[in-house]
């Protein structure tokens, strides 16, 4: 056994159950106890802070599943950077997986892990060094990286929690959690807007904005309107785009009169692209603003007020179009800014979904040997796992370049839209909201119906 391998098999690791198939009330019990937590531990400043470099960026947090200044500053972001580095090394071929083989999964989850602690801990002291996170007088900077890595490996151990115990992933129920958040405190807040540390008249809730603008102002309670229904028309198209579906009629061979449907979701690798492309651009922007504290702007310059103003990460961020067409201030290089982020959207979309597909057991070989291992196969077609395997190529590739553009569109547009919260965020929750809301009611079927579980063998 190599170095390495030993150190795999030594991972420390959240315990998975015993059973092979968990109850669903002691799945929801686990994901609303570590709802609780996440929540909780969010809510914890960091102990000897000063200054808070990120704060202005908050937006950001939301998608990365982060409350910036608290235990959980990071946030999601070192395990989706690591999944990142270690997606575009298996797709190079630089690093190199037999992702067919449970030894060959085993040892990419593992290689992931130790990838995912070192950006905790390379990221921790970033933030500190950089300046993005400023110790008290007489605090040493290791208390702060400290609390910053703790907070990591938390995260990383709920997310391992929710996975095993739970429904879905942790990382994506952290990231509905805090974009569920955003939206309630941008659509409902009474509390006033405060700028250079004075409150204005206007309300943060956009609800109570137009109560209080609707007579006065109708610029601004124009805008309050568009922003909700902006975040309206997301929620509408990313529901209906993920209902969207081809299903495949299935038959068991060994009992005859009895059949199927297998479905493949057009938007094929659901929001994993996004969160991806998200959380890359994410990075960029945190890096490049702790960079400039630092006086060196290589990613680009930031105002004042934390808004990006030049360089990559002003083309990496989402003007908002429609607050300047209300306003008459929209220019050719807010198109062509709107233009790059919508492309980098899709086109990063594409990638890490194709990515994705080969290293999750998505493509077409591996979704085949799950249809023949549950005893189905398709009517007028011979039981042979080749045979299956060259229908199912003829959608699984397509799906997953255009459902990869069609999500990679959606985010993009409904960022530029100015929805409540960040629209990508949205996207995102209502994409993961969906998927567990459809594997509580597979999961409460099969609790309710012991025969079809039986039947199913399950």
């Amino acid at each position: 056994m190599s170095f390495i391998d030993g150190i795999l098999n030594n991972l420390p690791e959240v315990a998975g159950p015993t059973q092979k198939k968990l109850a669903f009330k002691e799945k929801l019990k686990w994901t609303l106890i570590i709802l609780i937590i996440f929540f909780t531990i969010g809510s914890f400043p960091l102990f000897g802070l000063q200054s808070n470099a990120l704060e202005q960026m908050q937006l950001l947090a939301t998608i990365m599943g982060a409350s910036f200044g608290s235990i959980i500053t990071l946030g999601i972001g070192p395990i989706v950077t690591a999944s990142i580095v270690l997606q575009l090394l298996n797709g190079s071929g630089i690093l190199k997986f037999d992702l067919q083989t449970p030894e060959g999964k085993k040892r990419f989850q593992g290689i992931q892990k130790i990838l995912a602690v070192g950006f905790i801990i390379f990221e921790g002291t970033i933030f500190v060094i950089m300046g993005g996170l400023t110790p008290e007088p007489g605090i040493h900077p290791f208390v702060l990286v400290f609390q910053l890595i703790l907070g990591g490996l938390l995260i990383m151990l709920m997310d391992e929690v929710v996975s095993k115990w739970g429904f879905g992933s942790g990382l994506s129920l952290f990231i509905a959690a805090g974009v569920a958040k955003e939206i309630l405190i941008q659509a409902l807040s009474p509390l006033h807007v405060v700028q250079a540390g004075v409150a204005t008249e206007g309300f943060v809730g956009r609800i109570p904005e137009i109560f209080r603008t609707i007579a006065s102002d109708q610029i601004t309670a124009g805008l309050a309107i568009a922003s909700i229904v902006a975040t309206v028309l997301v929620f509408v198209v990313a529901v209906y785009s993920q209902a969207m579906k081809i299903e495949i009629p299935l038959s068991f061979g060994r009992i005859r009169g009895y059949g199927m449907r297998w479905p493949l979701n057009f938007i094929y690798t659901s929001n994993i692209p996004v969160i991806l492309v998200a959380a890359l651009m994410a990075n960029i922007q945190l890096f490049g603003r702790i960079l400039q504290e630092r006086g060196l702007p290589i990613f680009g310059t930031f105002s004042s007020s934390g808004v990006p103003e030049s360089g990559l990460v002003a083309f990496l961020s989402s003007p908002n179009i429609v607050e300047k067409v209300i306003l008459g201030n929209l220019t050719g290089q807010h198109i062509l800014q709107a233009s790059v982020y919508l492309g980098f959207m899709v086109i990063g979309a594409v990638i890490f979904s194709w990515f994705w597909v080969q290293t999750s057991g998505m493509d077409a070989r591996s979704v085949a040997k799950q249809i023949m291992g549950s005893g189905l196969q398709i009517p007028g077609f011979r039981s042979d796992i080749r045979v299956l395997e060259t229908i199912l190529k003829r959608y699984i590739g397509p799906l997953t370049i255009m459902g990869a553009i069609a999500v990679g569109i959606l985010a993009g547009l409904a960022d530029l839209t100015g929805a409540l919260s960040r629209g990508t965020g949205i996207l995102l929750a209502v994409m993961i909201i969906y998927r567990m809301y459809e594997d509580i009611a597979k999961q409460h079927m099969m609790d309710m119906n012991p025969m079809m579980r039986k039947f199913m063998k399950t």
